[in-house]
């Protein structure tokens, strides 16, 4: 006769609830230290919270010690889970007030990283109008790669994200924002910074080592399709840049980003009337179920702030 486990948990308490959600904090912040002034409580506290949730779990979940901060496989395993269990908990809430026709709850917001210096990016003027329309919602802004923010989008981790066209996903719905300019740019270091470049083609380019990035985005389109062979990879623009003022490296980096970088001399654009390519950045929201009704009004707001109509972008 098979004997039915007892599941180890049976159901979840709000005692539970705040010891995963102090879980998190420490894992986001890479170690308790760190979380203390997230947290606003002490170590000695945040310790014994974590070793609850693990006595409760019945499994250990992080390394803590001189060595520092570490989650184990079931540590990892278990902050996922909660993650899924905060969004879930979060969309709950909204969908609360979206039956009370109120505008409450928490927004979580994902933008591709170095946006903020696009002058034709308004997501700031977006958030204007959004708290002006919400001041009771508690927006939360993350950064992140492509993949990331849409697979966010997908599991309910973020309601709204901001990114580059790349490929589209069925599940998802994208609306036209705003254009990006990417140029080719090597570092001060680099043969190319002080030689003259109009006999160059792309097919020239493959004599120098190219840095770019590690997944699936217009960046890594590009490449493929001149055939650039990646000597590096990043995995935002800034690990891009970073390569690139090596001196060792060629790589794209949006214009209005690169421009402090050109100002002080460190890189400078290689051809850029040949070596660049045009970006169309979309916010991308679920197609179903269809977003609560402050998901509809963040992004609504965004389409205002950057004078479009609601359009399914190509």
């Amino acid at each position: 006769m098979q004997v039915k486990r007892r599941a180890i948990l049976g159901q979840l308490s709000d005692a539970d609830m705040r010891l995963l959600r102090v879980f998190k904090s420490v894992v986001d912040c890479g170690g308790m230290a760190a979380a203390e002034l997230e947290l606003n409580i002490g170590i000695s506290t945040i310790s014994k919270h974590v070793k609850d949730l693990e006595t409760r779990l019945g499994l250990t979940l992080c390394h803590r010690g001189r060595s520092g901060f570490a989650t184990t496989a079931e540590g990892q395993r278990i902050y996922q889970e909660t993650q899924r269990l905060l969004a879930a908990t979060d969309a709950f809430i909204r969908g609360v007030d979206d039956i009370h026709s109120r505008l409450g709850g928490q927004l979580n917001v994902a933008v591709f990283d170095k946006t903020a210096s696009n002058p034709a990016a308004h997501v700031g003027d977006a958030i204007a109008l959004f708290t002006r329309l919400a001041p009771e919602v508690s927006l939360h802004m993350h950064v992140g790669p492509i993949n990331t923010i849409e697979r966010g989008v997908m599991d309910g981790q973020f309601q709204v994200g901001i990114i580059p066209v790349h490929r589209n996903s069925a599940s998802l719905r994208y609306d036209t924002l705003f254009g990006e300019t990417m140029l080719l740019y090597c570092g001060s270091k680099h043969p190319l910074f002080v030689e003259r470049n109009t006999a160059m083609t792309w097919k020239s380019l493959n004599a120098y080592r190219f840095a770019g990035l590690g997944y699936h985005s217009p960046n890594m389109e590009i490449s493929q399709r001149v055939r650039l062979a990646r000597k590096a990879t990043g995995f935002d623009q800034e690990s891009i840049a970073t390569l690139i003022l090596s001196g060792e490296f060629l790589g794209f980096l949006p214009d209005h980003y690169a421009k402090s970088f050109e100002a002080e001399g460190l890189m400078r654009a290689v051809k850029p009337s040949v070596f660049r390519y045009e970006c169309s950045f979309v916010s991308a929201i679920r197609q179903s179920p269809e977003p609560q009704r402050v998901t509809q009004v963040f992004h609504d707001c965004l389409l205002q702030a950057h004078g479009k109509k609601r359009e399914q972008a190509g």
